[in-house]
């Protein structure tokens, strides 16, 4: 073995030391977390993208559709606590049905989701989800696994290379390809769901009817019905009956509180 090379219990140690230094408990979620990167540092990042995505997708020239938008989020932004970040909603000129978050508090509407949310509760629910990633630290939860997995394959490269060093490749994308669907992808259903169930919390705590969550992904079920899907292992969202059902816990637990 070269004498420069780190020994399997040395390099598994670190990783090990890595991983619990960065773990920590998030009181809204109740969950313990994998985050070894500032919130921070991924807000001055996000900007770069919110920009870049702006460029792509326009903004809508309706005033009064940002103003809508805004009036409704700014009401789920303070529910979150989260008054450090600089929450900014607007509607983007697009037909399709989706909306996203970044971690510096931009938050992207498309135009088609705004036209199928019916009331200003709906669109409260989606904002609700939305933010519900922001306070759940997703985004720094999601970048961590990340780089861990990033540093994982490496390590088990060179850990293996000696042995194995014609396969060092091949070893390292078949790790890659596990961890991505057996890590990354369930992770990303898993957020979806806890986005679900914080978002409905904020929609209620900032005076929406939490149901609306309800009617609103009833509709969006229905209008994608026939939109092929991938089965949920293979996807990063929960399939729509396993969401539909966890979705009626949370706004019942919500409504009993």
């Amino acid at each position: 073995m070269c004498r420069f090379c780190p020994s399997r219990r040395f390099v598994l140690g670190g990783l090990a030391a890595a991983g619990l230094a960065g773990c920590s408990e998030n009181a809204d979620t109740g969950r313990r977390q994998l985050v070894i990167v500032d919130d921070g540092q991924l807000a001055q990042l996000a900007d770069q993208s919110w920009a870049e995505v702006t460029r792509q997708v326009a903004p809508v020239r309706d005033p009064a559709a940002h103003q809508r938008l805004a009036r409704i989020g700014r009401r789920i932004a303070d529910a979150s606590g989260r008054k450090e970040l600089d929450w900014q909603f607007v509607v983007l000129d697009s037909p399709d049905l989706n909306a996203f978050v970044l971690p510096n508090g931009k938050v992207g509407f498309f135009r088609g989701l705004m036209e199928l949310a019916g009331s200003d509760a709906e669109v409260a629910s989606v904002l609700g989800h939305e933010v519900g990633h922001i306070v759940a630290r997703h985004p720094a939860e999601r970048v961590s696994q990340q780089m861990a997995l990033q540093a994982g394959v490496g390590v088990a490269q060179i850990l293996l290379g000696g042995e194995n060093g014609e396969n060092a490749g091949a070893i390292g994308a078949a790790l890659g390809l596990g961890a991505t669907f057996g890590v990354l992808l369930p992770y990303s259903r898993k957020h979806e769901l806890e986005a679900d169930r914080v978002g409905v919390q904020l929609a209620e705590q900032a005076g929406y009817d939490p149901a609306a969550a309800l009617t609103f992904w009833n509709r969006m079920i229905q209008r994608q019905a026939r939109t092929p899907k991938p089965v949920e292992a293979l996807s990063t969202h929960p399939a729509d009956e396993r969401r539909l059902t966890e979705l009626k816990a949370a706004v019942a637990e919500v409504k009993a509180a």
